[in-house]
């Protein structure tokens, strides 16, 4: 299926250093595997990213983005890499949103930790972000956070502003409140949203598990056979 032209995709992730990713799944599976296991739901999530929206794709980095751990993915995706800016997760995909916005009509952004995100999630969430009453777009994950969160372009800035405070602003981040206190803000300030159906986070052990038995992650990336 060829890409939408106006459709930008941004992953968040942050270099694959053993000890410092998957640290709830380091007690049960040891820290390198738990890297390996970021590496592989890294590794998914730009190659879907790619398969929704070609070369419009970026790396947003909390760290540096030129880490060795993080030249295989650039050297088979070909994104843009970035350093995430600011002082929590919210003003750090606040930034990386409105950089975007400014070149593309659409932007979704996206974490590596779902194992079951697919292309066609990305390009159903393109799709409910292009209707006019849409102000912006969410995937879910059953913890209480969002895998994906989607905006678009605004005419006006004042309106661009509203919609990024709205969904960015005075959340807890990292809690099981997220999703619900960005519906609350949403609504309060009279905007319109889509929330596809949930899907999961691989964070503990019991996620791996289910990970494992629905065969949805391979661990043999390019690099770190």
């Amino acid at each position: 299926m060829k890409p939408a032209p106006d459709l930008h995709i941004a992953v968040f992730a942050k270099p694959l250093i053993p000890g410092q990713v998957k640290t709830r799944l380091i007690p049960s599976v040891g820290a390198e595997t738990a890297a390996e296991l970021q590496r592989a739901m890294l590794w998914k999530t730009l190659a879907v990213a790619r398969d929704a929206a070609g070369e419009q794709v970026s790396l947003w980095v909390a760290g540096d983005p030129e880490h060795p751990t993080l030249v295989p993915f650039r050297d088979a995706f070909a994104p843009t890499m970035h350093a995430q800016r600011g002082d929590d997760l919210g003003a750090r995909m606040r930034s990386a949103m409105s950089t975007l916005l400014t070149a593309h009509d659409r932007v979704l952004l996206v974490g590596c930790d779902c194992p079951v995100l697919s292309a066609d999630d990305l390009r159903d969430a393109a799709t409910a972000l292009g209707e006019d009453r849409t102000d912006t777009v969410f995937i879910p994950v059953e913890d209480g956070g969002y895998v994906l969160v989607g905006l678009k372009a605004r005419s006006g800035p004042e309106l661009q502003k509203a919609v990024l405070d709205a969904v960015f602003g005075d959340i807890p981040w990292s809690t099981d409140q997220v999703m619900t206190q960005t519906r609350a803000r949403l609504a309060a300030a009279g905007l319109c949203w889509v929330e596809q159906p949930a899907l999961w986070d691989m964070d503990r052990p019991e996620d791996l598990r289910r990970a494992e038995a629905m065969d949805v992650l391979d661990r043999r990336i390019r690099g770190h056979e």
